[in-house]
């Protein structure tokens, strides 16, 4: 089951980290020196991604122009000669034809902003990722995935998720869990239902859905009539519930960090964790809190 395509849903407004996204997308938001939108495109890549495909909105032309090539900046370095920087932004530089752009006109959901792109997945399954939610580990999340879905049927649906507390269920879209199959430490297992935030005491699980999916094609007639759901919006998961009665779905409890960038909170303990990992970063970054917390 080859996966060569991602959709990456950026058209969302940021509402929870405003004011910092009036004026600027939360995917260009960034955690330590790079945007949001660049780790989840390494992420991809790493994975083997080979087509990457964004659904975007007004005011996101800034992220088109972040993976362009910018003439003046680079002859600006070269005259510098500055060789770190200049090899820094070449191992971002995508080939030419392996980004698409797609507008989702309207703030219609998830689910929505998947479709928009179905004409350019085609017929073929393809991955979801979202770029406010971050994994810190290697390899990534997407790339986990990918191996195990290598090893499953060619019609498998696969869905990263994560514990979370029993009492916040209510706010995420949950997954039941059935029979546990192989792959590392028997991480993955049957999805045998799945609800968009169950209301409290009835979730199947304490299993959330998170920001990484691999989707068959058929998703797209599916969420061609689906109807709105939780908040007025077309939902994905409402979409996968109808898709899973005639495929498989599958759950994958990946290895790493969740961070949730979306969030104040999130976006703050994500510079500290991925500063942390920095080797070039982390001693002058645990001598400043340090020193800050000593003053304070």
């Amino acid at each position: 089951m080859k996966i060569r395509k991602a959709v990456f849903p950026v058209a969302g407004l940021g509402t929870r980290v405003l004011p910092a996204t009036k004026a600027m997308p939360k995917e260009m938001l960034t955690i330590v020196d790079r945007p949001l939108i660049q780790y989840v495109v390494d992420e991809a890549r790493e994975a083997g991604i080979e087509h990457f495909i964004f659904v975007t909105g007004r005011n996101k032309g800034v992220i088109e122009d972040h993976f362009d090539r910018m003439f003046e900046l680079d002859e600006s370095l070269n005259g510098r000669n500055t060789t770190a920087e200049i090899a820094e932004l070449a191992r971002f530089q995508p080939e030419a034809g392996e980004m698409s752009f797609t507008r989702q006109q309207a703030p219609l959901g998830l689910g929505h902003a998947v479709w928009c792109a179905r004409d350019i997945v085609g017929n073929e399954p393809f991955a979801v990722v979202l770029p406010d939610e971050l994994v810190l580990n290697s390899p990534g999340c997407l790339k986990q995935m990918i191996d195990i879905a290598n090893g499953l049927g060619e019609k498998s649906n696969l869905v990263a998720v994560e514990e979370v507390p029993m009492e916040m269920t209510h706010q995420y879209g949950i997954c039941g869990v059935g029979e546990r199959h192989g792959g590392p430490d028997g991480n993955t297992f049957t999805i045998d239902g799945m609800v968009e935030k169950p209301p409290k005491g009835t979730s199947p699980s304490n299993l959330s859905i998170t920001g990484r999916y691999i989707l068959q094609p058929e998703i797209f007639k599916i969420l061609e009539t689906q109807e709105r759901g939780s908040g007025g919006e077309i939902q994905l998961t409402d979409a996968m519930i109808g898709l899973a009665k005639s495929q498989a779905f599958y759950g994958v409890e990946f290895e790493g960090e969740r961070h949730d960038c979306g969030s104040k909170s999130g976006f703050l303990r994500a510079n500290i964790a991925f500063g942390l990992r920095r080797p070039d970063l982390r001693d002058g970054l645990r001598a400043e809190m340090l020193r800050y917390l000593a003053e304070t």
